[in-house]
């Protein structure tokens, strides 16, 4: 058996149309505190709020408390969470893959090569732009006051997904980082009471204000990873935030999710494709569940 999945040429996955998808459903979840102890409850949730415009995002800096992530603990604590979420149902979560989100967003964004971490402005962007509780039950001080809050990372509400690509049927894990709160139209801040129906969650992302030809092509490009991130847990919306290179909030920006191939494809430079990660993944999964020895489908494949 050839164990070996060649990704060129990257045309073949190109034609035709795309792979199936299943959209992602919440089947459980779970949260890190500020010490990243893990709880099985929603404790780290939080809501949007819109940031102030004009806000240094580069504040604090000096106090920023960051997680130490050497000793990575987010797949256990994703099988301690289907675990327990076997025990309280009664029924196996059947799966032919269980992973991290950000491993799927390394396969997924493989063709096109792209991936890069989160830094402190990123980190500062999420406490400016986010409350512990919804916007009708927090203080306007609390507000008003974020900006001088002390950074820290070490929080965490995870969602956990069941979802599905081409033949291979998924349960991701992966952090969420709010549920937005304001809206003229739906409740954002309140699960939805039917289990079927999407989340409203927001995904938010920082870039730096694009000046030339070249700085938008690479916020194209950054646009890849904050597809294939929201893409795979089902996030609606992502809200970019943009600085100036001093790291002063500039403008917002919020983009739906499943427009943004369309847009780059249409209005943007064309340097990647969604129907191609989407066929991609689709083909290696496929291809790396039957490569393992003694592995069937009923047994399912842990990527750490």
């Amino acid at each position: 058996m050839n164990n070996q999945f060649n990704i060129q040429p990257l045309s073949r996955f190109v034609t035709g149309e795309s792979a199936s998808i299943r959209r992602p459903r919440e089947i459980a979840s779970f949260s890190y505190d500020d010490a990243h102890i893990f709880h099985l409850d929603e404790r780290s949730l939080r809501y949007y709020y819109p940031p102030t415009i004009g806000a240094d995002l580069s504040k604090g800096f000096d106090k920023f408390q960051q997680l130490d992530d050497t000793a990575d603990d987010h797949l256990d604590s994703l099988l301690k969470t289907l675990v327990d979420l076997e025990q309280r149902t009664g029924e196996k979560c059947q799966a032919d893959v269980i992973t991290w989100r950000g491993m799927m967003t390394k396969i997924m964004a493989t063709p096109f090569d792209l991936f890069n971490g989160k830094s402190i402005v990123g980190y500062k962007f999420e406490t400016l732009s986010l409350l512990p509780t919804p916007w009708a039950d927090t203080s306007r001080d609390y507000i008003e006051s974020r900006e001088d809050l002390v950074v820290n990372n070490h929080a965490q509400y995870c969602s956990v997904v069941r979802t599905g690509i081409g033949k291979s049927r998924l349960i991701l894990g992966g952090e969420v980082d709010a549920r937005h709160s304001l809206s003229t139209q739906l409740v954002w801040d309140a699960k939805p009471t039917r289990a079927d129906d999407p989340i409203n969650w927001v995904e938010l992302k920082t870039a730096a204000t694009p000046l030339s030809d070249r700085d938008i092509l690479k916020y194209e490009r950054k646009l890849l990873k904050f597809w294939i991130q929201s893409f795979l847990l089902g996030v609606p919306k992502i809200i970019v935030g943009f600085r100036s290179k001093d790291g002063i909030l500039q403008s917002l920006e919020e983009l739906e999710t499943n427009q943004i191939p369309r847009l780059v494809k249409q209005k943007g430079k064309g340097s990647w494709d969604g129907n191609l990660c989407i066929n991609f993944t689709a083909a290696f999964l496929d291809c790396r569940c039957f490569a393992i020895p003694r592995c069937d489908r009923s047994h399912g494949l842990y990527i750490d």
